[in-house]
């Protein structure tokens, strides 16, 4: 008797102890794990578990919050490559006073157009690097003066642009009467015929001029006649001049 009493004292204190884990246990309702997935949506997303899914693992009492995916790591800094330093260059070195002076040769007319002498130039070539002179730049040439402009001479005058000019009028000449019908002078000879043609008379070659010619009044030996008292002495008209 005692015995039994023992074994249901036993089970009772064992079915007490159990409630308050099965309490704790007890599934979850929808609603809370549905807020539990809203609460981390953006973690449970990250790892491929919908609400739903969320939901029915929550009701079952094995629903854990997911952690929070590590940030990928910064890549590591590149390491910093020191620029080398610049080798010493020959030119900052001094110079011998033998290299300056073959320097100073070689472009003698360019330091001394320059005003450097040679003792002036070895001293400041010692002293450090030295800038070479440039050649100065050759004047411009100057321009040509204009030429002057010469005008053309005006075109001769045609035969046919030329103002006619009057005969020259000269002293009429005495001439040398040797017969009858000559006279000695031009007055005398338009009195005796007011109505012909007084012509000169070479008493010489026998040939009679007209008014206004070269030879009129001008033969050594002539008379003044009138022309129609000329035929009968043998006497005739010049070919080159034309009756007036």
């Amino acid at each position: 008797m005692n015995r039994q009493l023992a074994v249901i004292l036993c089970f009772a204190v064992l079915g007490s102890s159990s409630l308050p884990s099965q309490s704790w246990a007890q599934a979850k309702t929808a609603k809370a794990c549905a807020d539990e997935w809203r609460a981390d949506k953006a973690g449970f997303q990250a790892k491929g578990i919908t609400e739903k899914a969320y939901v029915a693992e929550c009701r079952n009492g094995g629903a854990t919050t997911p952690t929070a995916v590590p940030a990928p790591a910064a890549p590591p800094p590149k390491p910093v490559i020191a620029a080398p330093a610049p080798a010493p260059s020959d030119a900052g070195q001094a110079k011998t006073a033998k290299a300056c002076i073959e320097e100073w040769r070689a472009d003698k007319a360019g330091f001394q157009a320059k005003g450097i002498t040679q003792k002036a130039y070895v001293a400041e070539c010692r002293g450090g690097p030295t800038a070479v002179p440039t050649a100065a730049p050759a004047p411009a040439p100057a321009a040509p003066a204009p030429k002057p402009t010469v005008a053309a001479p005006a075109p001769a005058p045609t035969a046919a642009e030329r103002p006619a000019q009057a005969p020259v009028a000269r002293a009429p000449s005495n001439g040398t009467p040797s017969a009858a019908g000559q006279f000695a002078t031009e007055a005398q000879a338009k009195a005796n015929c007011p109505i012909d043609t007084v012509v000169w008379v070479n008493l010489r070659s026998k040939i009679y001029h007209f008014s206004g010619t070269r030879n009129y009044g001008n033969t050594k030996d002539g008379a003044y006649m009138c022309e129609r008292d000329t035929a009968a002495q043998g006497m005739r008209a010049a070919k080159n001049e034309q009756h007036p």
